[in-house]
C-alpha cells in the first residue's frame, strides 16, 4: 500500500496578502500571494484580466479589487476571491479613467481616488465590494493628484502623498460621501509610497522623494502629522503593503530597477523592516490587498 500526500492553496493558513500586477517596462498581469503571519517567498495566485501596474487596490475579508490600468488608462475594475487561487474577473467600471490611483476600504465599501490619465484627477468614487457593478461618485480630493496611497480603520480612510509633490495627508469618513479633509502632514513631501494599516496605525513606506527607505506612521483615529517609524530593509519607491492586525508586509518596488524584495515590520513596535522573502517576479508598482487589514 502507499500514501498519497495532497496539498491545497485553499487551506486557511491565516491572513493572506496579494500583490497584483506591476513591473516596467515589461508590465505584468501576475498575482502573487503570501501568508502574512509566516515568512517565505510569494506563490503564484493567478492573473489579472490585463497586464497593468499603478492600480488602486482595496479588499474585504473575501474579495480583492484592483482599479485602473497602465498604460491604457481605462476605468476597469478587476476582482479576485482572496481565499482561493485563480484569475481575476471583471467587477465593473470606475466613474473615470486613470492609473497611479489609490484605494482603501472597510468590509463593505471600496474607495478609489486620484490618478492620472493623462491629466491628474481629484475624483473619489466608491463601490460595494460584495456586489459587482460600476462605481458611484463619493466626492473630491483637496486637489488633483496621482501617486496617492490609502489606508483605513473601519470608519476612516486616510490618504497620503501627492504628485506635486507635497506633504499633505487627507481623510474621509468611509460610510458617508463628501470631499476629503485635512489630516496633517507627512514628514516630507513625496508620492508613490507603499501603505498599509491595522485598525489603529497606518504606515507609509518609501516614496519618490528624500530617503526612500523611510517608514512613516500615523494614528488613524486622531488628526496629526506623521512620525518616523523605522526603515525598509531596502530603499525603494512604488512598493505596496499587505497587513494583518499585527504585521505590515511591503512587497516590490523600484530601487532603481524592479525589486522582488518583501520585508515586514510589527505594527505595535517601531523599528526597521526585516526580510520576509521574494515575489515570484521582480516588479514595481503592484497593488497590495489583504483579507485582514485595518478597515475590516
Amino acid at each position: 500500500w502507499m500514501e498519497v500526500a495532497v496539498s491545497s492553496p485553499n487551506l486557511d493558513g491565516g491572513a493572506r496578502g496579494l500583490f497584483l500586477g506591476g513591473g516596467y517596462p515589461n508590465v505584468q498581469n501576475v498575482i502573487d500571494f503570501v501568508t502574512i503571519p509566516t515568512a517565505g517567498n510569494a506563490t503564484d495566485f493567478g492573473d489579472l484580466t490585463t497586464t497593468t501596474l499603478l492600480t488602486g487596490g482595496c479588499s474585504s475579508r473575501t474579495r480583492g479589487l484592483a482599479a485602473g490600468t497602465y498604460p491604457s488608462a481605462t476605468n476597469k475594475i478587476d476582482f479576485v476571491t482572496i481565499s482561493s487561487t485563480g484569475n481575476a474577473q471583471d467587477f465593473g467600471d470606475r466613474t473615470t479613467t486613470g492609473y497611479n490611483l489609490g484605494g482603501l476600504s472597510n468590509e463593505t465599501r471600496g474607495i478609489f481616488f486620484g490618478g492620472h490619465a493623462p491629466a491628474d484627477r481629484d475624483v473619489i468614487d466608491f463601490v460595494t465590494i460584495a456586489s459587482t457593478g460600476n462605481a458611484v461618485d463619493f466626492g473630491n480630493l483637496e486637489s488633483v493628484a496621482h501617486g496617492v496611497i490609502g489606508c483605513a480603520s473601519p470608519t476612516r480612510g486616510v490618504i497620503g502623498g501627492h504628485s506635486t509633490p507635497t506633504n499633505v495627508i487627507q481623510f474621509i469618513t468611509i460610510a458617508t460621501t463628501g470631499n476629503s479633509q485635512d489630516f496633517g502632514d507627512l514628514i516630507r513631501a513625496t508620492h508613490n509610497m507603499g501603505s498599509a494599516s491595522n485598525s489603529i496605525r497606518g504606515l507609509f513606506g518609501g516614496g519618490s522623494q528624500g530617503p526612500k527607505n523611510e517608514i512613516q506612521s500615523i494614528t488613524i483615529a486622531s488628526l496629526g502629522n506623521a512620525i518616523k517609524f523605522g526603515d525598509l530593509s531596502v530603499a525603494r519607491q512604488s512598493s505596496d503593503g499587505v497587513p494583518s492586525p499585527t504585521r505590515c508586509v511591503f512587497g516590490g518596488g523600484y530601487e532603481p530597477g524592479n525589486s522582488s524584495v518583501i520585508d515586514y515590520v510589527q505594527f505595535a513596535t517601531e523599528g526597521n523592516a526585516v526580510d520576509f522573502g521574494d515575489l515570484t517576479t521582480a516588479r514595481h508598482a503592484p497593488s497590495g490587498v489583504s483579507n485582514a487589514h485595518g478597515g475590516l
